[in-house]
């Protein structure tokens, strides 16, 4: 298999693609926003991504949840599995791609997992807790089976919910199986991302970010629900119900976003820290320069 990572504006997706129409494969989806359906802009589906011309490259594990669901890493291993094996038989080539850091490391690492349930004692004790406390118990765990999407109380207190599990339960129920994998990472430059976050924030609000929080809002979702999803989902569910201005809105889910790239690349910094190499392919390489670079990568791994 081959894994694209990288944090959000690096280019990932785009790489991904020309990997799998130069080396007859199929993306895999490792986002943790993308799988809901009709959420779209706020995601960054960007699906016209996967088309070139008249030919379209096959990506899985997008759309295949409802919005206001909430899908789990129990849950990716196990629709990755299936999507894994189905690019498989078709003798093409897996390519993942993706930046939430935990779903691509359960792959990569085979991490094993079991469903955690919801322990309403502990969401009662940690509820009055701020994210930032909250944060600093989560940083107090050797090993973190949530992802990095930790940038609201309840999805922190989630991630406790599930470390706490982890401790007192054992996690043998769930064989994962190893992948031989190359990974390469798509490294951009720190202003450079900044200023592409930036752009990309605007053009999605120009698209019709807001249009597309109220249509979901109107659709019977809760906005607690949206906002649970964090970043885009968070700050303009918060506009469109009047907890906070429009400036308010575009200010602080800039900063937001800014913060998540950077939590990114720190997952990702770790990663390599307990094991995963990951080569790291500069951002501002021409495309084609980027794919022959892996493809000899490739080959010098066979």
């Amino acid at each position: 298999m081959l894994a694209v990572v990288g944090p959000t504006a690096c280019g990932k997706t785009a790489l991904a693609v020309e990997l799998a129409l130069a080396l007859g494969g199929e993306v895999i989806s490792a986002d943790s926003r993308q799988v809901y359906r009709g959420m779209d802009i706020g995601t960054g589906k960007d699906l016209a991504e996967y088309k070139r011309g008249d030919v379209s490259v096959p990506v899985h594990l997008v759309d295949i949840v409802d919005a206001g669901e909430k899908y789990n890493l129990f849950e990716f291993q196990r629709d990755f599995l299936k999507a894994y094996d189905e690019v498989k038989s078709r003798g093409s080539l897996p390519v993942m791609c993706g930046g939430s850091g935990m779903y691509v490391e359960s792959v990569l690492r085979g991490y094993r997992l079991i469903p955690v349930p919801e322990n309403p004692g502990l969401r009662e004790r940690l509820e009055n807790k701020s994210l930032e406390e909250l944060t600093t118990i989560l940083a107090g765990y050797k090993t973190l089976h949530n992802n990095t999407d930790t940038d609201t109380k309840k999805r922190a207190i989630r991630a406790i919910e599930i470390e706490e599990y982890y401790a007192a339960c054992p996690v043998e129920e769930r064989s994962f199986p190893e992948i031989k994998t190359l990974t390469v990472g798509v490294d951009v430059d720190r202003e450079v991302r900044r200023e592409r976050i930036t752009a990309r924030l605007l053009q999605r609000l120009g698209d019709g970010l807001v249009e597309e929080v109220e249509r979901l809002l109107a659709s019977g979702i809760t906005a607690d629900q949206l906002i649970y999803y964090g970043l885009e989902y968070k700050f303009v569910t918060m506009y469109v119900t009047g907890a906070i201005g429009y400036n308010d809105m575009v200010h602080g889910l800039e900063i937001a976003i800014h913060q998540f790239a950077k939590r990114q690349m720190t997952w990702f910094r770790g990663m390599e820290k307990r094991g995963t190499k990951i080569h790291w392919i500069d951002a501002a390489m021409p495309r084609a320069e980027q794919v022959e670079l892996i493809k000899s990568l490739m080959y010098d791994k066979e």
